[in-house]
């Protein structure tokens, strides 16, 4: 018997059949990696278009900690950097339940000479950072904590030196990458076990827009020259490909006609691979002036690695109870390390409205199913939220997904964006 959690909203679903256009929100990615950098910079950033979202107010509010200045606009964030040091007084940083937050700000942190605390809610108790401690103990940084998971207190200066990560989580050397260019010494990075390999390139593509030097092996090794600086820039953030797999998978299962706008098909996202997945499924892509139109066709099941593309499991285990034969998706045991063990948790959800899905150690199988209408439990976790939402839009009958409110961390416009195209899409208190 599973645990039964408080849950503020629902979703409840219909089957659906959509059509229209969708504008895509800005990426989560861009949006936090930008805070980051504006915070540590010489100078007044604008941030032009960001995802206003529950993880990206994380990221301001650790912003404002350090001592940068934040003024929040509609369409635009103006953030008044703190030239390289952490100029507030910070003792204390809730990161709510952003992980990316909570990578990025504690290594930034470790640039201090104060103790900074981290922390955040019970999912973000249970995420894993012994890679991340421990790769900055090895550059002298003192690290307080009981398990190395939150609570923990950081207290440096960084001066720079020799370190190894394992890169289960690409935040792990993202976090890393953004704080030593600012150490005082040199800096030698060794990555071993390194997922998620797209996520490392928007964060290098950042790093190279700053100007800054470093040398690399691949993305297996780094050597970054101490002592730089960032500057501020004024810059829009792309469109998010993890939240166009949203209406890209519900125009799939439902056999609809979408056009999907906003995207930039050069950006390093990996869910990008998502559109190219589609494609071999069987559904139709069209490149047009305004977007990418997507007509939903007959589905073929397929393997898929999915190393690259670990926020796209859970919508992907979706489409594939809707494919001819099998679909495996396979190659992303980090996907157990996210806000839930999505493995575990999607296949418990789908079987209960009727999939023929297994999990194994490092993805899931799921035959083509029909799928019924049921009472499931999203875990509190925005992309399980959404993807059993997305199997409701299919499903026979009407299914109610709970922690409905978890989609807001972010996708704050999901449930607008949805009915838009015709979804038969509520939420309910």
């Amino acid at each position: 018997m599973r645990a039964v959690k408080l849950s503020k909203l629902k979703f409840v679903a219909k089957k659906s059949k959509l059509s229209g256009e969708i504008v895509i929100p800005a990426s989560k990615s861009h949006t936090i990696r930008a805070v980051a950098i504006a915070t540590m910079a010489e100078g007044r950033s604008v941030l032009r278009n960001p995802l206003d979202s529950a993880d990206a107010r994380s990221a301001l509010r650790a912003a404002e900690e350090f001592g940068a200045g934040v003024k929040v606009e509609k369409g635009a964030w103006t953030i008044d950097g703190t030239g390289k040091k952490i100029i507030g007084s910070a003792s204390f940083i809730d990161v709510a339940n952003s992980g990316t937050t909570l990578r990025i700000f504690s290594a930034l942190a470790a640039l201090a000479q104060q103790e900074i605390s981290f922390d955040g809610d019970g999912s973000i108790r249970k995420r894993p950072m012994t890679p991340l401690l421990s790769a900055l103990r090895n550059l002298g940084i003192e690290v307080r904590s009981l398990d190395d998971k939150c609570p923990f207190t950081i207290k440096g200066p960084m001066k720079g030196g020799k370190t190894k990560v394992n890169g289960i989580s690409s935040q792990f050397v993202t976090a890393l990458l953004f704080s030593t260019p600012l150490a005082q010494g040199d800096t030698e990075i060794e990555v071993d076990n390194l997922h998620e390999k797209p996520y490392v390139e928007i964060t290098l593509d950042w790093l190279r827009s700053q100007g800054i030097q470093f040398k690399q092996d691949g993305l297996n090794w780094f050597k970054i020259k101490g002592n730089q600086h960032y500057t501020a820039f004024n810059r829009q953030i792309p469109a998010d490909f993890s939240s166009a797999t949203f209406a890209l998978c519900a125009a799939a299962i439902t056999k609809s006609d979408v056009l999907i706008k906003g995207l930039d098909f050069s950006d390093h996202q990996g869910d990008k691979k998502v559109f190219d997945f589609l494609r071999q499924m069987g559904v139709g892509l069209y490149h047009e002036k305004e977007g990418v139109r997507v007509v939903g066709n007959e589905l073929t099941g397929m393997e898929i690695d999915m190393n690259d593309t670990p926020d796209a499991l859970p919508a992907l285990a979706v489409v594939g109870c809707f494919a001819k034969g099998r679909t495996k998706l396979f190659n992303v045991e980090q996907a157990r390390l996210k806000e839930c063990d999505r493995i575990s948790a999607i296949t418990k959800e789908l079987s209960r409205m009727g999939a023929r899905i297994e999990e194994f150690k490092d993805g899931l199988s799921v035959e083509q199913s029909t799928l019924n209408g049921e009472e499931v439990y999203g875990y509190h976790d925005h992309r399980m939220v959404m993807a059993l939402s997305l199997a409701g839009l299919a499903a026979n009958g009407i299914t109610v997904v709970d922690t409905a409110e978890s989609a807001s961390v972010t996708y704050p416009a999901f449930l607008e964006d949805m009915t838009s195209l015709g979804a038969k899409l509520e939420i309910i208190n």
